[in-house]
């Protein structure tokens, strides 16, 4: 079993914050107060406190892409990652990179996506057919 995995990080508003992380991610909500809650997604706890998110630019190139850096990720495996990225769709989110394959027939072939929450901090979630490419070179 891999541990979990701690973040914490600014959100402008809670009540957002619960209708995307919760509503359109399927994080379970877990611990809060008045300026912050915390989520469990996907087994890693993630805390929102009440703040100025980070600055982020457009400086981590991949493949043809600029995307927003510093960014936080997910792993899935590939069917939840396809489940995540319909779920996004659907709930019309607005992506800085579609749902989309890198590396096809490399190793470390992913499919990814980068959206912002409604904070503005950007996120990618990837996906694995296989697990073991996270780290294949």
């Amino acid at each position: 079993m891999i541990p979990p995995f701690h973040i914490a990080y600014h959100v402008t508003d809670l009540d957002a914050a619960r209708a995307f992380y919760g509503g359109v991610l399927g994080a379970k909500e877990g611990r809060s107060t008045e300026t912050w809650v915390d989520f469990d997604l996907f087994g890693h706890q993630l805390s929102l406190h009440l703040g100025t998110p980070f600055e982020t630019t457009n400086t981590g190139k991949v493949g043809d892409h600029m995307v927003p850096m510093p960014h936080l990720g997910l792993v899935l495996p590939f069917e939840d990652w396809r489940k995540m990225a319909d779920s996004l769709t659907a709930a019309g989110v607005e992506f800085v990179l579609p749902p989309s394959v890198r590396f096809e027939g490399a190793p470390g072939e992913q499919w990814t996506m980068f959206f912002r929450d409604p904070s503005g901090n950007p996120i990618e979630i990837k996906g694995f057919r296989d697990q073991a490419g996270l780290f294949r070179t």
